[in-house]
């Protein structure tokens, strides 16, 4: 591999401070060699492959902590190749799995196929998760050690919460031992079962069975409760109410150590977009109010919610296209991450610099991987976009295998042009 020169660019990288026009050097090993303002064009060597930037945002490659793919069971939705080819024309260079998949990843065996396929057939870096449970079932705990010793990142029943204290005391105090990370989908079942959209007016109107915000905001305090005698890696999947951020807000003021993410639906999107049944709007955990999804703005911009994560949850368009009852829950998401997440700093609710953090440094600080940075030494994984590039999202165009976007026709501002892994160009827009 020739070493190339990226020049002329707006480089920002929250994890080091840095935030100022110049450009970053990648050498024959994939391996960032040099980055900031001293690497310019006056002093790069005549024979040297160079990319002009043309003043353009380059940003460490996106981290997603949250992101469901078809492999195995479930190829016709989503798989390997299609995923990476999504993520990669989103600036998504490193996604956490999730293991719900037929079967479910909860043992050696599985591990293995999915980092031989993740490894074969895709050219992201694929970071697996193995279930908090045997079978997703909330009753008996997985084999945390062995499944971490071969590269496990994360624990966590995806869609599905742990319900029984018992068994979550269990997770958590094993979890203390072996030091591995914990990822909790907040949702109690019993005050969720049949729940379709948030509960309130529009429920009501609609006819529809509402999830109620104390679904979520008992298991959290639950958690958090056990996390002060149980001390672990301990993250909340992802939040959508703004009573829930007030209980992680005095968690966090009283010195728990735990991190916090959102979807970018429920930073983008409220109950009212769901109109007249729009299924594809069916997620879980479901849009709330306007209320709702200000506060959780600003939990990400002051720091209280940590991450943002797509929730890319690919379905066919014949489980979509049903009465919402009957209607599979989720979206796709990983290719739109940051250019719906610039909608934020475009009208000036999150700061870019707190943006960045939340897709890039934070989530690998919390998965404990060398990733979303530029330090030197590193591999060169790179995301490149015009922040004011206007587009319009049409889901003929997208790279998923599955088009089940939420935001269909909708017109965002800013856009990947380059994603970079191991330092090597694998998505030029041009």
């Amino acid at each position: 591999m020739k070493e190339k020169y990226l020049i002329n660019a707006r480089v920002i990288d929250p994890k080091n401070n840095i935030d100022e026009i110049g450009g970053l050097i990648i050498d024959s090993k994939g391996l960032i060699k040099a980055v900031g303002k001293k690497v310019t064009n006056g002093n790069l060597p005549s024979s040297a492959e160079i990319i002009d930037l043309k003043k353009q945002i380059l940003i460490p490659g996106i981290v997603d902590m949250r992101v469901f793919v078809g492999e195995p069971g479930f190829e016709y939705k989503e798989n390997f190749r299609t995923l990476s080819n999504a993520a990669l024309s989103g600036g998504v260079t490193s996604v956490v799995s999730m293991p719900n998949t037929l079967p479910v990843i909860d043992n050696v065996s599985m591990v293995d196929f999915l980092k031989r396929r993740g490894r074969d057939k895709s050219r992201i870096n694929i970071f697996p998760s193995a279930s908090l449970t045997k079978n997703t079932e909330g009753k008996q705990m997985t084999e945390f050690g062995l499944l971490k010793r071969k590269g496990i990142v994360a624990f966590t029943d995806g869609v599905k919460t742990v319900q029984d204290p018992q068994v979550m005391t269990r997770i958590m105090n094993f979890a203390s031992q072996s030091d591995s990370l914990i990822m909790q989908h907040a949702e109690d079942n019993i005050l969720s079962k049949g729940g379709l959209i948030n509960e309130g007016e529009i429920s009501t109107r609609l006819g529809l069975k509402g999830i109620p915000f104390l679904a979520e905001k008992i298991i959290v305090e639950r958690d958090l409760s056990f996390l002060a005698e149980y001390s672990c890696r301990y993250h909340i999947s992802q939040i959508s109410s703004a009573k829930t951020i007030d209980v992680i807000r005095k968690a966090k003021n009283d010195g728990r150590i735990f991190s916090t993410g959102v979807s970018i639906n429920n930073l983008s999107l409220n109950e009212n977009d769901i109109g007249d049944f729009k299924t594809f709007l069916k997620l879980s955990p479901p849009l709330r109010t306007e209320n709702d999804r200000n506060c959780l703005v600003k939990a990400v911009n002051d720091g209280t919610i940590d991450v943002i994560v797509s929730d890319h949850k690919p379905e066919d368009e014949e489980s979509k296209r049903l009465t919402f009852s009957q209607a599979a829950t989720g979206a796709t998401g990983v290719e739109t991450l940051l250019s719906l997440a610039l909608e934020l700093f475009h009208n000036k609710s999150i700061k870019l610099n707190n943006l960045i953090s939340s897709i890039t440094c934070n989530p690998a600080k919390i998965l404990g991987i060398g990733k979303g940075t530029l330090d030197k030494g590193k591999e060169a994984d790179l995301c490149i976009f015009d922040p004011n590039k206007p587009w319009v999202v049409d889901k003929n165009k997208l790279n998923s295998k599955s088009k089940n976007t939420p935001i269909e026709n909708r017109k965002l501002q800013g856009q990947v042009l380059k994603t970079f892994v191991k330092g090597e160009l694998a998505y030029d827009r041009f």
